[in-house]
């Protein structure tokens, strides 16, 4: 039997029925899409310009750093023209080769043509050969090593007061000892001041001491590289000459520098019958002989200063009024001859 609101209960049921049928329908369509699709639809959408960037540890980072200035530039040895280089470019066997070093700096590359490499590490040049082969679109990711087989610029030359001038060879920097003992040492008219002169004709000049004293000589940091020029001047020579015990020339050595009393010290004093308060310096000041009178006498006993001596001076010891008498005057002319002929 039907009750009165069976029609409205029946009507409710039919609409709820529906709904439900129409949600089921709809499910699909309004669900997510797959996790695998969407990250090829976003692959899809991305221009090729916004990729990723390589990594660091790839062949084009790897080949891109040593460009930038860095440690490589506090490398000694540096290629030069008429090094020997051997060049590998990995996976293309076809391009490895052995080419020296032309006069210009610069290397012929197998395919690529000319590139300069002078004045520049093994590293860095690796870099601008694999620069020169990605920038010509010969390939995509150049990893090239370039190794120096021979250095053309492995000598030294030594001029100057050593035992055996000429050239050595040097593979690595060497202090300044070893390179003059290399040359059989210093002569004992060496001067300690010490020029060198890097990297050639125009590069830059080092003046260097070394020391008489052992320990000092030792502790001398100064290197010497390869292709640099090593020249020892001849140490500056004063003569004294007159009435002394060994008149001559004697060299100025240790730093260079020497007194009037250490030049008489030299020649083994003054005689007995030496007149030592008209002790004669002579010097040349701009091509013309100056002659001063000292007091060796009052310098002995500190009255006055001990004159320090410059390189081709004189110094005349006369002889005593008494020795003057003995010797007679052509002795007494000769000296002063031979201190005219040194002057001039």
């Amino acid at each position: 039997m039907r009750t009165p609101d069976f029609p409205r209960r029946l009507a409710l049921c039919s609409a709820l029925i529906g709904c439900l049928v129409a949600a089921h329908a709809q499910q699909p369509a309004s669900s997510a899409p797959p996790a695998s699709i969407a990250p090829s639809q976003d692959s899809l959408s991305t221009p090729p310009a916004a990729a990723t960037p390589p990594p660091a540890g790839t062949a084009s980072a790897q080949s891109a750093v040593p460009a930038a200035p860095g440690p490589a530039s506090s490398e000694s040895l540096l290629i030069g023209p008429g090094d020997l280089l051997r060049i590998t470019v990995l996976r293309e066997s076809e391009l490895d080769q052995r080419t020296r070093v032309l006069d210009s700096g610069e290397i012929v590359l197998a395919l690529a043509g000319n590139v300069s490499v002078q004045g520049l590490t093994p590293v860095a040049a690796a870099a601008r050969i694999a620069d020169k082969y990605r920038d010509g679109n010969f390939l995509l990711h150049p990893e090239v090593s370039v190794f120096v087989e021979e250095y053309a610029t492995q000598t030294v030359t030594i001029l100057g007061q050593v035992a055996h001038p000429g050239t050595v060879r040097l593979t690595a920097p060497r202090s300044l000892i070893d390179v003059l003992s290399l040359a059989g040492g210093l002569t004992e008219y060496a001067d300690r001041h010490i020029v060198i002169e890097r990297g050639g004709k125009d590069g830059e000049r080092i003046r260097a001491f070394l020391p008489n004293r052992a320990d000092d000589a030792l502790n001398a940091d100064v290197l010497v590289r390869p292709g640099d020029v090593v020249i020892v001047p001849k140490a500056g020579i004063v003569y004294v000459l007159g009435d002394v015990a060994h008149p001559g020339g004697y060299v100025m050595q240790n730093d260079s520098k020497l007194t009037v009393l250490q030049a008489i010290a030299l020649a083994a004093g003054a005689s007995k019958t030496a007149s030592e308060k008209h002790v004669r310096l002579v010097r040349n000041v701009d091509g013309q002989s100056q002659s001063v009178d000292l007091s060796l006498r009052d310098m002995e006993r500190g009255r006055d200063p001990d004159v320090p001596l410059q390189a081709n001076d004189i110094l005349y010891v006369p002889f005593s009024l008494a020795k003057n008498i003995s010797l007679g005057l052509a002795d007494i002319t000769a000296a002063a001859g031979s201190a005219l002929i040194y002057a001039h």
